[in-house]
């Protein structure tokens, strides 16, 4: 299987100025000389350098990873035979099924998008961080950073990367028994899915809490819960969390919310303006 870089540049080109930056709520600012995206908007959308992104569309970046393309589809918002089509010009096998998908449908995609005054993220079966929206990273983070394991919610939690989200000490236990869980479900229904299986089995030699929560076969469900997410300019932010499964996708979208009317409603409103930055 043999990689075309300049098809796949011509590629990206096409479905980079077909795409609307207002269906991706990002502001339409000055004058275009092109219908669709900007580079910098898709480097941005897919956690790329723009420098990256011009090389591949000049077609003079060569074999880019799996993970690279999947990037590109989800921030162009590519259909399944669209994305299996760009990972074949790269001289890439598309994603098999009976293996983790980290697809987002568009019909999934639309709904997500009117949901913007909600923070929000969108996660594999494996529990992969694939998407989220500004106000989730105003609120949790920016994740863009985040590279490989850092970008597993139960590598994050069990290896004890830096987070801004506490629990208390009848949430945790709540938390992790749904997380592992779940990924020992996720196990048994992708058996060849070979990175999930080196993640268990990493995360079981990193962390003996997990191994202990692994071999007791505990069975617990996300259900809606609250946590406290340390805000540097807001301070304690306590949101309830649901996690939302999108059957046929096997996705995890994890929604935080909080009643109108009360202080941690107007918080919300604070980080729509905040963002990702901080005050100094």
């Amino acid at each position: 299987m043999n990689d075309d870089p300049a098809a796949v540049g011509q590629a990206l080109r096409h479905w980079r100025d077909r795409t609307n930056p207002q269906d991706l709520g990002l502001p339409l600012g000055g004058v275009r000389r092109a219908p669709g995206l900007r580079r910098e908007e898709l480097a941005q959308l897919a956690s790329l350098s723009v420098d990256y992104v011009i090389r591949l569309e000049r077609g003079r970046a060569t074999s880019p990873s799996p993970q690279v393309l999947a990037s590109l589809a989800r921030a162009l918002r590519l259909s399944e035979t669209e994305r299996d089509h760009l990972y074949l010009l790269a001289g890439q096998a598309p994603p098999a099924t009976g293996q983790v998908s980290s697809h987002i449908p568009r019909s999934v995609q639309r709904l997500l998008d009117q949901l913007r005054a909600t923070p929000l993220s969108v996660h594999d079966a494996a529990w992969n961080l694939i998407s989220w929206n500004t106000l989730w990273a105003a609120l949790v983070g920016d994740p863009s950073p985040w590279r490989g394991r850092e970008a597993n919610i139960a590598w994050r939690h069990f290896t004890g990367l830096p987070t801004r989200v506490t629990h208390t000490p009848d949430q945790q236990p709540r938390f992790e028994t749904a997380l592992v869980s779940d990924l020992r479900s996720s196990a048994a229904r992708y058996p060849r899915d070979k990175p999930l299986r080196t993640l268990i089995a990493d995360l079981r030699r990193a962390s003996n809490h997990f191994d202990d929560l692994w071999n007791s076969h505990t069975v617990g469900f996300h259900t809606t819960d609250s946590k406290t997410v340390h805000h540097p300019d807001l301070g304690p932010v306590t949101v309830d969390c649901d996690t939302l499964t999108i059957p046929g996708n096997d996705l995890r979208i994890a929604v935080l919310s909080t009643p109108p009317g009360t202080a941690t409603a107007n918080q919300f409103e604070l980080l729509d303006t905040i963002g990702t930055q901080t005050w100094l």
